[in-house]
């Protein structure tokens, strides 16, 4: 109670700038934030034993969610790479109907496999990237390939630029969304990858949506001074399903706000392996992350992170191997980094996309996008934002 009231006390002690709302001071505060001191004293961590009983101003009294607990059976949840169901722990927050947040409910390793798709298969074409825009498609082709022997000697060579993957921003997969228009399209798809939609699927049975359709994914690829500005995901065409978000790697701060930006959002904590679902009135809030905090150990993976992907893999498992070298790649990234796959639902069953001008259809997907990276663009403070 008293980190909180600390907290507190420094967002009231910063001084609000001209047409600034109640959302944009408290992002300028923690993207501000040190770690260690008063200034995350206010952040939910549902990681805490005792974040069930978290009370106070601005805590919105994190609650317990149900799960639907015979909707995944033990073994698809083990084929995801998931503990079984009846063992996650769920909680939400008064004032957010149809938020759910699960800690880390992944089995001992199994982080690793998505960490690697995100890295070597997603980012692959004919997905689309933001490096699309700068470089010619040879270039784009295989990021991985061009990139995993820099990571694997980062630590001898501190000096080298930036391997093509450490550019990365963002992947789309499934329904390509085109930044410009903030519009998907039939024209624009790829398939989705199979293995990211049967674990979509199980974690949104497991929260009452039975018969999730993973449609379009957006995955975020963040450094330590990487932001996610303020944004509601409204693009889809069908609210009634789910938004779910998937974090690796390093902690970050996540910002839930109102239906509108003068409503002073709530931070907590996403660590390694947590889950997030924004439903119903929730799936349409701002939203937004200000920090992603390094290790205080320095560059350092979290602890769930520690131990490897087992070689015994059940036959029908959607987890595929991951060599010690794919491993070291991966490893290497992570320690300054963090991933988040958010995977959504465009279509209700039967809905197609309204018709839309030629010119329209033929827009740049990889326009519009806020974030550059700093060495094609000179912009200091890297911005994701979907709906910026």
């Amino acid at each position: 109670m008293g980190k909180m009231a600390a907290a507190m006390g420094s967002v009231a002690t910063l001084a609000t700038e001209p047409g600034e709302d109640a959302f944009r001071k408290l992002f300028r505060f923690y993207r501000q934030s040190r770690p260690g001191t008063a200034d995350l004293g206010g952040v939910i961590d549902f990681s805490a034993a005792h974040a069930a009983r978290s009370t106070g101003p601005g805590a919105h009294k994190v609650v317990r969610s149900q799960l639907n607990v015979s909707s995944v059976s033990d073994h698809d949840a083990y084929r995801a790479g998931l503990q079984p169901v009846s063992k996650w722990r769920a909680y939400g927050l008064q004032g957010y109907p149809g938020f759910i947040f699960i800690p880390n409910p992944f089995l001992p390793g199994y982080q690793w496999h998505w960490v690697k798709q995100c890295l070597k298969l997603y980012s692959r074409k004919p997905n689309v990237c933001n490096l699309d825009k700068h470089l010619v498609t040879e270039e784009t082709q295989d990021l991985w390939e061009q990139s995993k022997e820099f990571l694997r000697y980062k630590e001898v060579n501190k000096r080298r630029p930036r391997s093509l993957l450490e550019k990365l921003r963002w992947v789309t997969l499934g329904y390509h969304y085109n930044w410009d228009s903030k519009k998907y399209s039939a024209d624009h798809y790829t398939p989705f990858p199979s293995d990211l939609a049967f674990l979509s699927e199980q974690v949104a049975a497991a929260c009452g949506f039975q018969g999730f359709r993973a449609e379009a994914g957006i995955l975020n690829y963040y450094r330590l001074d990487s932001t996610l500005g303020i944004h509601v995901d409204r693009s889809e065409l069908d609210h009634s399903k789910p938004l779910l978000s998937f974090s690796f790697g390093q902690s970050a701060i996540f910002l839930l706000g109102g239906l509108k930006r003068d409503e002073a959002p709530t931070p907590m904590f996403m660590h390694s392996g947590d889950i997030m679902v924004m439903s119903g009135f929730s799936r349409l809030l701002n939203h937004a992350v200000p920090r992603v905090l390094p290790s205080p150990e320095g560059e350092s993976l979290p602890c769930c992170l520690e131990t490897l992907l087992p070689a015994d893999l059940p036959r029908d498992s959607v987890v595929e191997p991951c060599s010690v070298e794919d491993w070291q790649v991966c490893a290497s990234y992570l320690k300054t980094a963090r991933v988040n796959m958010t995977v959504r639902q465009v279509l209700a069953v039967g809905q197609d996309f309204p018709l839309e001008p030629m010119e329209e259809n033929k827009r740049d997907v990889t326009t519009g996008f806020c974030h550059l990276d700093d060495e094609t663009s000179q912009v200091k403070r890297a911005r994701l934002n979907p709906d910026c």
